[in-house]
Order: structure tokens, then sequence, then C-alpha cells
């Protein structure tokens, strides 16, 4: 029995032909999806637009929030300690007397002088954390005769804050010290920690 051919000759080979270029089409589809995807990842003007608008409020925000702090009125700059309407400087650094009191100067200050029971109890516990500090006080003018650098004498109310046996100078010590729970006179030439002290600025609503 002859078996009949199911097609026209040739119709295997066109079947093949179009099977390759079905392959094609779809490698081509797939290519053109992965295009788009890459382009829409890319914002459009109005995104571009839309988040620099974002970024400029936010500057906005950051400028008006850094005028409020500019406003913000701090009695004393942040190295400074604010203590009953002054500034206090604690040095990290030693020098002697007369260099201290240049230093303090240099910064529109003066060493410390006290003026208070209570100012006095500040400095005292502040200083004796650190160590051997000068105040503001000497008789380099005249021995056993003490003035503040701002040229008032000692007070009588202050002599009893001298350590035991102090002042004695014992070596020609013309100049005051904050030594553990007191004051003692030592020799103005050694370095030594020191404090400045200046007045606080005034806060007001109106600044």
């Amino acid at each position: 029995v002859r078996m009949q051919p199911l097609g026209p000759p040739g119709c295997l080979g066109h079947g093949h032909t179009f099977v390759l270029q079905l392959l094609g089409l779809t490698l081509f589809a797939g290519l053109l999806v992965a295009l788009l995807v890459q382009v829409s990842k890319v914002p459009s003007s109005q995104e571009q637009e839309q988040e620099l608008a974002k970024q400029e409020k936010v500057y906005q925000e950051l400028t008006q929030l850094k005028a409020g702090v500019d406003r913000l009125c701090r009695p004393c700059p942040w190295d400074l300690t604010f203590f009953q309407g002054h500034c206090y400087f604690f040095s990290k650094s030693q020098r002697n007397w007369h260099d201290s009191a240049t230093a303090c100067q240099e910064e529109g200050a003066q060493l410390v002088v006290i003026n208070s029971a209570e100012e006095q109890s500040f400095l005292q516990l502040t200083t004796k954390k650190r160590g051997h500090t000068w105040m503001g006080l000497s008789d380099l003018n005249k021995e056993a005769t003490w003035h503040w650098v701002d040229g008032s004498p000692l007070s009588l109310r202050f002599m009893k804050y001298w350590n035991p046996t102090e002042p004695n100078n014992l070596g020609q010590e013309d100049c005051a010290e904050f030594d553990g729970d007191g004051w003692n006179d030592a020799k103005c030439d050694i370095s030594k920690f020191w404090v400045c002290k200046k007045s606080a600025l005034s806060c007001s609503h109106e600044q």
C-alpha cells in the first residue's frame, strides 16, 4: 500500500521557518520589555520637579530652624560655665600666675575675683576635681596685703577660706590658688590651672 503524503512537498520546511520567526519575535518582545523597564526607572521631568520641590522645602525648613536656634540666647560661650550671672573658663592647660592673668585678659575676662560665699563654694568644688588652680588674688604689691586683680582688697569675710596655717609666704609665695578644700599662697612662677571670669550676656525677648 502506498502512503499518501500528508501535505504538499516543502510544507515541513515552511513550518520550521515559522518557528524561527516566532522565536525571533519573542526575543525581540523580551528585549523591548527590558528596555521599557529601564526607561521607566528614569524619572520624568515632572517627577524631577517634584523631587526638587521637596528638597527646596526641606532646605527652607532647615534655614528656618537655624534662624530659630540663632535667636536663642546663650549667656555663655559653649566652652564656658554659667553661674549666677557670670561665665567661667576652667583651663585645660597650665601656666604661671602672670600668664594666666594675661590669658584671661585676651579673652575679655579676668583671673577670677570671688564676690560671694556661693561663688566660692562653686569654684572650690569645681577646682578640687582638677587640682591646683590660680585665682585673681595676690600680695605682689605689698606683702600680706592681698588684693584682687580688679584692685579691690581681700575682704575679712573671705579670710576663713585660707587653708590652716595659710598664707605663710613660704619662699616668697605671693599668688593665691585653690588647693583642696581651701586657698593657699604659692610661688607665682609655678605653672597651674587657672579660672577666668566675665559677665554673662543678658538674654531678652527682643533678641
